[in-house]
């Protein structure tokens, strides 16, 4: 099974839809959405949790008991802001109508109904620069762990063209707390100008998974196991989104030893 998912156009406007089943893993649930001003979606309640990352445009959002109205601010990824971003406990159903046209992605894994419902603002979300030089990326942390939630991480990243991210090369796939964490992950790409490219390699110190992939404009690409570095191609910035969830809420990962050197350079 390839771990990377092309974009492909449902009716309801949705174009990526990953689940545990499908992805043949335990946790993780992703779908993206391209919906037009006015149109509706109803998600209906699940034993999952929700993230709506409002990627660009705004939107109202009724989930549960709470109504959220114009939510959203920027109109593109690649805008110098951060989204914004709405948390649904387990056992809610959402309703999302689109003021705007609207790019909309839906994170979920269990839920337990230990966290409220609630609107996350640009402002409560931190922003950092990571690496230097070509290493150089762009982090806006919509969901960390020091965040309430059951199960669900949520990050984006921009890295500039030319540059290289998730690097030097990481992995969170062994349930080894205090040293690493197990964690399933998605990355969704967008790609800036959008006929452009990235690399993504995941490979295992075994090398029993070892698959690189060119990844276009809303691609994703999964991630079981494994190390998993991206590197934008020259003229093209990249973005992406990562979704992580496993039996433990922590991100603890550890770095490729053959590759680890360069962190003290």
């Amino acid at each position: 099974m390839t771990l990377l998912r092309r974009p492909k156009s449902e009716a309801d406007g949705r174009y990526q839809h990953i689940t545990p089943e499908n992805a043949q893993w335990r946790y993780v649930g992703f779908d993206a959405y391209d919906l037009k001003a006015g149109q509706t979606l109803d998600i209906p309640a699940s034993d999952q949790e929700l993230c709506l990352v409002l990627l660009a445009g705004l939107a109202d959002i009724h989930a549960g008991e709470q109504q959220f109205s114009s939510v959203g601010e920027r109109m593109q990824v690649f805008e110098d802001k951060a989204p914004h971003a709405v948390y649904v406990k387990n056992g809610e159903a959402v309703r999302v109508t689109a003021n705007t046209d609207l790019d909309l992605a839906v994170c979920s894994a269990p839920g337990f109904g230990n966290h409220e419902t609630r609107w996350i603002k640009p402002e409560q979300m931190s922003r950092e620069q990571r690496g230097k030089g070509s290493n150089t990326r762009y982090v806006c942390n919509i969901l960390p762990q020091d965040e309430p939630a059951d199960s669900l991480l949520v990050v984006e990243v921009k890295t500039p063209a030319g540059n290289w991210s998730s690097y030097p090369p990481h992995k969170h796939d062994a349930d080894n707390i205090p040293h690493e964490s197990f964690l399933e992950e998605t990355y969704y790409h967008r790609i800036n100008p959008s006929q452009g490219f990235c690399f993504q390699r995941v490979f295992t110190d075994e090398l029993d998974l070892d698959e690189t992939m060119a990844v276009e404009d809303r691609c994703v690409v999964m991630v079981p196991r494994g190390y998993h570095p991206v590197a934008a191609a020259h003229g093209y910035d990249s973005y992406y989104l990562n979704v992580m969830a496993g039996p433990t809420r922590r991100w603890i990962f550890k770095n490729h030893p053959a590759h680890e050197w360069m962190l003290g350079s």
